[in-house]
């Protein structure tokens, strides 16, 4: 079962998103704070972020976080996946294509494209995106951080 994150998931969220930060699929880990930003985000309704847990045997099993941005490159809508994690033990069961397949879904009349990064050292992600038709970019990025850390 895929469906839209809600207040009951805060706890399986902030679980799942430690362990994503903390499995090598990041390049580094990032604050507590930011996973409760993120969750009071998506919670609040905000239209730049949307969120799925995917559930197995009626237990939390992954999610998926999506950022919402206009593309002028793209012509329209582009929904960028920022993360995208399953849980240890379900993975090899094909639930990281579903809950992408479903992204495909629910945004093919919203969005003009789907976006994601994959870590260069997570291979079978890469296979994963590129059997569902995810093509490499020639971009490199940048970016600066506008505010400090504390």
């Amino acid at each position: 079962m895929i469906r839209r994150m809600n207040i009951s998931d805060k706890d399986s969220f902030f679980n799942m998103s430690k362990e994503f930060y903390e499995s090598g699929a990041a390049l580094q880990n990032i604050p507590e704070r930011n996973i409760i930003r993120t969750f009071d985000t998506i919670i609040s309704g905000s239209p730049y972020a949307d969120a799925y847990i995917i559930s197995s045997d009626g237990n939390p099993a992954g999610y998926a976080l999506l950022a919402i941005t206009y593309s002028n490159e793209a012509g329209g809508i582009v929904a960028w996946i920022e993360e995208i994690y399953i849980l240890n033990e379900y993975r090899g069961k094909g639930l990281g294509a579903k809950l992408i397949e479903f992204i495909e879904e629910e945004y093919k009349d919203k969005a003009v494209k789907l976006r994601l990064e994959v870590e260069e050292s997570n291979k079978g992600a890469a296979r994963l995106y590129e059997r569902l038709g995810f093509k490499y970019l020639d971009y490199i990025q940048m970016h600066k951080p506008l505010i400090t850390e504390e």
